[in-house]
């Protein structure tokens, strides 16, 4: 069993790898660190965004978030602080690794594997790994 869940993570490395390394690279706004964005890269570029998963919308292209308005309920029930950005919040907007607190989706709204916070007011739903905007929920 140790040797199957061995080769099991061992497959995952470099399929990790290529995701990483696939995409523009976009910088962090506090800390200046960088970080290559694969679902930014260019669909004709080998390794693209098919190297990493894509974002779950519905079929008519429309908002992760299955209840908005649920979903603002329950981030205004939350009380989370607001995190003061100076720049306008909208989709593909960085955030800083520092200063932001990010949350689990839950499950019933139907953004699994994303976070989410509150920034200017407005709740975002943020790519955990790059920190990318990548729905603003009105």
């Amino acid at each position: 069993m140790k040797r199957i869940l061995v080769v099991a993570a061992l497959a995952a490395l470099p399929a990790t790898a290529i995701a990483q390394s696939t995409g523009p690279i976009i910088r962090d706004p506090a800390g200046g660190s960088a970080i290559r964005d694969p679902a930014l890269a260019d669909p004709m570029m080998p390794g693209g965004p098919s190297a990493s998963p894509p974002l779950r919308r519905d079929p008519a292209g429309g908002t992760m978030i299955n209840d908005e308005a649920a979903f603002r309920n329950f981030v205004t029930a939350q009380r989370m602080r607001s995190y003061r950005y100076s720049e306008p919040v909208e989709v593909g907007t960085v955030l800083p690794s520092r200063g932001v607190v990010y949350r689990q989706v839950p499950a019933e709204y139907g953004a699994s594997g994303y976070r989410y916070t509150v920034v200017n007011d407005q709740p975002v739903i943020v790519e955990p790994r790059t920190r990318r905007v990548v729905e603003v929920v009105d």
